[in-house]
């Protein structure tokens, strides 16, 4: 199973954000993480993986591994829009390698309050945050389930 080795962790991600005082500087950035992400195969572009509530079009994909006693969580993600796909490379920063349990725990909307995201997004691209951590948080129940 891949992982995202390629995006930075979270506190580092957070610690770039707060170093960086414009507003193009952090949407760059954005766009920047987007383009770090893991690739998502071109086979998982499909209408199950697609995220409901998205102005844009998002994917993501939940795998599990499930070696150890409480699944850990490995997202990947995708989506045609470049600020939204850096987005979702947030929200796999913040939850990859999470337990289920943590998962469910992770305040994501706490971190975007946080890093100033959820007043410069406009309430469409808000929305669709919120639906895909909607999304993350069922995958996680669902992988708490299973196990």
């Amino acid at each position: 199973m891949s992982r995202n080795t390629m995006l930075p962790r979270i506190d580092e991600i957070v610690s770039n954000f707060e170093l960086l005082d414009d507003w193009d500087e952090r949407y760059r950035y954005l766009i920047e993480l987007g383009r770090m992400m893991e690739p998502l195969p071109e086979e998982a572009h499909v209408e199950a993986n697609k995220v409901r509530g998205c102005a844009s079009q998002v994917w993501l994909v939940m795998n599990r591994d499930a070696s150890r006693d409480e699944p850990r969580l490995h997202l990947v993600g995708d989506s045609d829009a470049h600020i939204v796909r850096g987005l979702v490379a947030l929200l796999i920063a913040l939850y990859n390698g999470k337990t289920a349990s943590e998962a469910l725990e992770t305040d994501a909307l706490g971190l975007f309050k946080e890093l100033g995201l959820a007043e410069h997004l406009t309430p469409q691209r808000s929305n669709g945050v919120r639906s895909m951590v909607e999304r993350i948080r069922h995958d996680a129940r669902e992988a708490l389930a299973a196990s």
